[in-house]
């Protein structure tokens, strides 16, 4: 393989992985707003849990950003 192919090709690999982590962080955040709006709305933790697939406690470490 060309240099420079390798290179355009290690730039495109990491272009990818940076779009990848960025879209993570995305929904993560929308993750956390969801949660929030479902805590407000009264659920529990358990009720957002159950609804997502998730044990409660977890629900509650995303809900304090862990």
């Amino acid at each position: 393989m060309p240099k420079d192919s390798k290179e355009k090709a290690i730039a495109d690999a990491q272009r990818a992985q940076l779009d990848y982590e960025r879209d993570v962080e995305t929904a993560r955040e929308a993750r956390r707003k969801s949660f929030e709006r479902a805590q407000k709305a009264g659920l529990s933790l358990r009720d957002i849990g159950d609804a997502v697939g998730l044990h409660r406690s977890r629900v509650g470490e995303i809900l304090r950003g862990e």
